[in-house]
């Protein structure tokens, strides 16, 4: 294992990963702006159990690592300001949508992935493998992509 390469992503899609990179970005920016209350809405198939998805609790993690004025996240909406609401739904069939929002009393800011199929995943999969085949040490989706 030391002479070896290793992976970590919560999630391999490649359109999950930019999108949290513009996460990170957008909170970042939201950061100075307090009259914005942040919410997460996560939508997957009736056949996922964990709620919210480990995807939703990456992106609040993002958020609460970028916005001191955030100090954690509850189910379900929320008119606390120090906290995310997350809003779980379960359909079918639905691949999977996560969409970040900031919304004050004049507008408001959305951010969206919406997967229509699960061929996404599969490709970011194939694509981190052939990444990790010949490197040594410990990377993510990030390294593998390019993207911050």
């Amino acid at each position: 294992a030391r002479d070896g390469g290793f992976l970590y992503a919560s999630n391999f899609s490649v359109g999950v990963n930019i999108l949290f990179s513009l996460n990170r970005h957008l909170a970042r920016l939201m950061a100075a702006h307090p009259e914005y209350r942040v919410g997460i809405t996560e939508v997957h198939h009736t056949g996922k159990l964990d709620a919210p998805s480990g995807t939703a609790l990456t992106l609040a993690g993002q958020i609460l690592a970028e916005m001191p004025r955030v100090e954690g996240w509850v189910e379900g909406e929320t008119d606390d300001p120090k906290s995310i609401g997350i809003v779980s739904e379960r359909r079918d069939p639905f691949p999977g949508l996560h969409r970040i929002g900031y919304r004050s009393a004049t507008d408001e800011i959305e951010i969206v992935h919406n997967a229509h199929s699960r061929e996404g995943f599969a490709l970011g999969a194939v694509l981190a493998a052939e990444y990790i085949a010949r490197r040594k040490g410990v990377f993510g989706m990030s390294d593998v992509l390019g993207i911050g």
